[in-house]
């Protein structure tokens, strides 16, 4: 994979959909550094996703960085960038070449005793030893998340906004990218409630509704309590080929 390249499905969609009366669901989200869970359950409960990269940077935010467990606690994995402020994410470069290699060996020190770390090794590690070569931070995030999506069984076609065109104001963005994807409903983010503007997608003809992510189960985890809030690869390195089986919600 190139710096500036990611395999997303290209339009077959689009040609698969064309025409068609059936239900389709799009999602929008910004890349995050290896999310947690959730975020693939969103990604796998629509028929297209598009990540969200030529909107603002957002600093202290899970952007560039996400939490794996330790004996120690939660530990934060980094990735240090250039700037950042008032830059797009899709802007935004690394500033410490070697991240990659720091970050493993914090992965593979902490859970070299999970149960399927010998499962799960050698294809994460190579996801970050392609994404080591990368200079931009959306490029690492993006091949990050794609490179799990099959391990976590989830195989939506992923999108990139900046590849689909633009529009002024956030609801008519997000409006315009459904109706790029002949979208007939978005699926949102619980945060993005404040802000989104129902009657908008209405009058688009694009119903609105809102993921939960309440209701997930545990699982076998090392280091004390159980946390659902850590980056998804604690769920890969702890249940291997049965961490599909965890993004299930009681209810859903």
């Amino acid at each position: 994979m190139s710096d500036g390249k990611l395999l997303t499905g290209g339009g077959r969609i689009l040609e698969r959909w064309a025409g068609s009366s059936m239900q389709k669901k799009v999602a929008v989200l910004q890349s995050n550094y290896i999310p947690w869970k959730g975020y693939f359950d969103l990604i796998r409960s629509v028929d297209a996703f598009v990540f969200y990269d030529d909107v603002q940077y957002t600093r202290q935010d899970w952007r560039n960085r996400n939490m794996i467990k330790t004996a120690q606690g939660g530990q934060w994995l980094t990735i240090a960038v250039k700037g950042g402020f008032g830059q797009l994410i899709n802007e935004v470069q690394v500033s410490n070449p070697n991240w990659a290699e720091k970050h493993w060996k914090s992965i593979a020190m902490n859970y070299r005793r999970a149960s399927c770390f010998s499962e799960m090794e050698t294809r994460i590690r190579t996801l970050y030893e392609q994404a080591a070569g990368l200079t931009h931070l959306s490029h690492i995030n993006q091949l990050l998340i794609a490179g799990l999506c099959p391990l976590l069984g989830v195989h939506t076609p992923l999108y990139r906004s900046e590849e689909l065109g633009q529009v002024e104001g956030r609801n008519e963005r997000l409006i315009h990218l459904c109706q790029r994807l002949q979208a007939s409903d978005y699926l949102s983010g619980p945060a993005a409630s404040c802000y989104l503007d129902q009657a908008a997608f209405a009058a688009a003809g694009v119903g609105l509704s809102y993921m939960s992510y309440e209701g997930y189960h545990e699982y076998p985890q090392l280091y004390g309590e159980f946390q659902h809030a850590v980056s998804v690869i604690d769920l890969l390195f702890n249940t291997g080929a049965d961490a599909p089986a965890f993004m299930e919600r009681r209810g859903s």
